[in-house]
């Protein structure tokens, strides 16, 4: 793993980092390893919701930078994370219905990055993520965005599902990408509305796609049978921000 990486080895930097607030996205323990500062690091990491993975030491050797690591690595987050009620508040302040996107699954960094910097250009209120089986706010994502995390709040959340259940609260719709759905222009895309992005090689996941409204195809004409899911999520965005406009 290469995420050009914030990466934070060895107990006491470890324990320090999660005691100062950084955001921690993952933190490896050597697997069997539970003497008092590695406990400590466990319940700091369990208090803040960060993905444990318990591993064997050749991985943790395969991970570290420093060789050096004492049995713990963290992968910290370029940036913090928002919450949902973040997102509702900047469609609020802006006074415009709210617009989500919603990832599920997206694993490449490059994608992720692209996805924030589109979800700025057009005008949605923030991006949501799911906190396993996904990548996280590395620098690698920070440089992709071309800045706009600085603007576009992104929440990670433990469970997507429970995500969009939270915001149907506040009047939203949902539409997921999937190539089986209607085709994009016919559906009505305006008003408060999170549209759902799935994972590059599989989709959207069946449970998701239970929760969502509406299933939305891009009509494609060519020879193969998908799109990059950074260039999917830009031309569903776009279609949102015509019918918004219009």
């Amino acid at each position: 793993m290469n995420e050009d990486n914030l990466l934070i080895e060895g107990r006491n930097a470890v324990l320090e980092a999660f005691r100062s607030g950084k955001t921690i996205d993952k933190l490896y323990v050597l697997d069997g390893c539970r003497d008092g500062p590695v406990q400590s690091i466990i319940r700091d990491a369990k208090k803040q919701g960060t993905i444990i993975n318990f591993v064997p030491k050749d991985r943790l050797d395969q991970l570290s930078q420093t060789k050096n690591h004492q049995g713990v690595i963290a992968q910290g987050a370029a940036y913090g994370y928002a919450c949902l009620e973040d997102i509702l508040e900047k469609a609020r302040e802006k006074g415009e219905p709210p617009f989500v996107i919603l990832l599920d699954g997206i694993e490449d960094p490059h994608n992720l990055g692209a996805i924030i910097r589109t979800a700025n250009l057009a005008g949605a209120h923030g991006v949501v993520v799911p906190k396993r089986r996904a990548v996280g706010l590395t620098s690698t994502v920070a440089k992709t965005s071309a800045g706009a995390l600085n603007y576009t709040p992104v929440a990670k959340v433990t469970n997507l599902s429970a995500a969009i259940e939270q915001l149907k609260k506040y009047g939203l719709w949902f539409v997921c990408a999937d190539m089986e759905g209607e085709p994009m222009y016919n559906l009505d895309l305006k008003g408060p509305i999170g549209l759902v992005i799935g994972n590059e090689g599989s989709g959207v996941s069946k449970l998701v796609k239970q929760n969502c409204d509406m299933t939305a195809a891009i009509p494609m004409k060519g020879d193969i049978d998908s799109l990059n899911a950074s260039v999917a999520a830009g031309i569903l965005t776009y279609e949102i921000v015509r019918q918004r406009l219009s």
